[in-house]
């Protein structure tokens, strides 16, 4: 088994459009974004219904990039003798709120990439972001509101609020992704075995899905009173 670092697909302005004019919906879902019934990423994710095909993300939020975190190199024995597949960790995001983190097997890589950027879009979800650090407390989204644990795995992140200008204090796996969230600022702390990248990224992937999971105020203050500015 061998491991082999990817780089980022950008599909942003200037990037290869891609062609929805034959997509035939098959989830009731589809068929609602198709007519123009949901015509946003949001009312799609919170509309209860399951999202299973790709072209959903493609069509309601275009200019997504991808970035491939690793390409691994898989070979198992049987009676005929020894195959070789691909697994590539993928994730995708508009670095704005909006990330997904994917895999994808296939004897050949270029399927693989593909299959695992279908596979990250199908787990796209939207990020809250926030200001919860008590040495800044501007308000803005360019952090996380709270500390936050995910897990896969052995691997377990803890992501913790940071002031602006720090910039994303992580190891390269977890940065990729939080870039790809819009988090601008953060602390992290891991344990377990980070080696393992699939399990990094959806630890990581897992501690942003939980940000979702708590309610805040639009805006936090922290360290100010009640009644003060």
């Amino acid at each position: 088994m061998s491991g082999i670092r990817g780089g980022r697909r950008a599909r942003g302005p200037g990037a290869e459009e891609i062609d929805l004019s034959e997509w035939k919906p098959r989830t009731r879902l589809g068929r609602l974004v198709a007519s123009g019934e949901i015509a946003s990423i949001d009312d799609a994710l919170l509309s209860g219904l399951p999202l299973r095909e790709p072209e959903i993300v493609d069509m309601l939020l275009p200019g997504l990039a991808d970035e491939v975190l690793e390409v691994n190199m898989v070979q198992r024995m049987t009676d005929s003798g020894r195959r070789v597949k691909f697994r590539v960790t993928v994730v995708v995001g508009n670095s704005d709120g909006y990330v997904g983190v994917g895999h994808g097997k296939d004897v050949q890589v270029g399927p693989a990439i593909r299959k695992g950027i279908e596979n990250a879009k199908l787990n796209l979800i939207k990020v809250k972001r926030g200001c919860g650090s008590w040495e800044c407390a501007c308000g803005t989204e360019h952090s996380v509101p709270f500390d936050v644990v995910g897990k896969c795995g052995s691997v377990r992140v803890k992501l913790l609020p940071a002031p602006q200008g720090l910039g994303i204090a992580a190891a390269p796996t977890a940065r990729k992704v939080l870039e790809m969230a819009g988090i601008k600022d953060v602390w992290t702390r891991t344990t377990g075995e980070t080696r393992t990248t699939i399990n990094f990224a959806k630890a990581t992937f897992d501690a942003l899905r939980k940000v979702n999971l708590m309610k805040t105020p639009d805006r936090i203050h922290v360290g100010v009173r009640e009644g003060e500015e």
